[in-house]
């Protein structure tokens, strides 16, 4: 067995930075984070310049490096998106399928469970975001797909082999019972694409729904009488909400406002990316439609936003740089946070004992530079 000691200029172990330690990795997980100037004999020692974080874990990634895994339903689109990401410093993610048709939804999952059977990098399981949800709130999904789940659907989504299992569905459109059969088998249920009132989030709450997709977007605004998804997210202290911090989805003091109120321990960072994350592409085809690059965002030719042109590396400097935010606290959202949210704290976005080894090195302009899942490193 090896024994690797990282040894970074300063170390972000999930709770405080530090500076003068080295993990030391072996089999895959960190043993332990000692000082520098006390490393076994048998340690490989390697120097790195810059920050050494745990790695990005991000619940909402459609696509990347020229993959959607709605276009390309395959274990191959499902490696290709989570390698483009890597890039960027995310570890863990959740390839995402959108509303779309039932076989497509279908072949989505089935992807992502050969994607892990297969082992393939980064990949912690599947967020499924629709058909379950109100076509008032539609945004660029198509609504013709909209429906409650059936008997099939929730097997599906409760099937071995799926790893973490997230859901967005609007809850004033899907029945008390198929809420409670996906909590009842571990599944995740984020409110979504919804206009559910403040009362139908109380019940929806007391089934298990466990947090709010891109909170903000797909949903009506918070209004003082009307408090809605908004307004119950923030009043919150329970539940998650991932946000879209590219500057374009949600307004600088919104997301500042959210992440006052949820705090670092609940406030999650969300790519929602696309398929040009990683590449040169000016565009791409959603569901017939032509989906347009430019100026940091994703639109359809009308002006409708289409998921995003966002990299976790990326939302973790706006969180610093636009919002503020301290830097602790933003690894936290992009890491901890997160992983807790899909109930894999225990073994993923901290440095400590027993966790994996998934790790980040950031420069000075919180770039990454290379990663490491498993303990097995690429370079960005």
């Amino acid at each position: 067995m090896t024994l690797d000691a990282l040894i970074p200029e300063r170390l972000f172990d999930g709770e405080t930075l530090r500076s003068g330690v080295a993990a030391l990795i072996a089999d895959g997980a960190v043993v332990d984070v000692i000082p520098a100037g006390a490393l076994p004999s048998e340690a490989v020692a390697t120097p790195l310049p810059g920050l050494l974080a745990p790695g990005f874990v991000d619940v909402q990634v459609n696509g990347g490096g020229g993959a959607l895994l709605n276009a390309t339903p395959t274990p191959q689109a499902v490696a290709t998106i989570a390698r483009a990401h890597r890039r960027f410093g995310t570890t863990g993610l959740l390839p995402t399928v959108i509303t779309d048709r039932p076989d497509v939804t279908r072949a989505a999952v089935e992807a992502v469970r050969a994607a892990i059977a297969e082992g393939a990098p980064g990949v912690l399981g599947v967020h499924v975001e629709g058909p379950f949800i109100n076509p008032a709130r539609k945004g660029v999904h198509d609504p013709a797909f909209m429906r409650a789940p059936d008997a099939d659907d929730l097997a599906l989504l409760t099937g071995p082999g799926l790893g973490a299992v997230l859901v967005t569905l609007a809850p004033e459109a899907v029945p008390d019972a198929a809420i409670a059969r996906l909590v009842a088998a571990g599944v995740r249920v984020a409110a979504g694409h919804t206009e559910a009132s403040a009362a139908r989030l109380a019940e929806a709450r007391a089934l298990g729904l466990s947090g709010y997709t891109h909170l903000f977007n797909a949903m009506p605004p918070l209004q003082g009488r009307a408090p809605g998804p908004v307004g119950a997210a923030l009043s919150e202290r329970e539940t998650f909400c991932g946000l879209i911090a590219d500057l374009h989805h949600v307004a600088p003091e919104s997301l500042k406002a959210a992440i006052l109120a949820k705090g670092r321990d609940r406030a999650a960072l969300v790519t929602d990316a696309m398929s040009t994350v990683g590449t040169d592409l000016d565009g791409f085809t959603l569901q017939g439609r032509r989906i347009l690059r430019g100026g940091g965002r994703l639109t359809t030719e009308d002006g409708v936003l289409a998921g995003s042109d966002l990299d976790m590396a990326t939302a973790v400097r706006n969180a610093v740089r636009a919002l503020g935010v301290p830097l602790e606290d933003a690894l936290v959202m992009a890491s901890l946070t997160p992983a807790r949210w899909l109930g894999l704290d225990h073994r993923i976005g901290r440095i400590a004992p027993g966790y994996r080894a998934d790790l980040v090195l950031l420069d000075g302009g919180l770039e990454a530079r290379a990663t490491w899942i498993g303990g097995a490193r690429e370079n960005s």
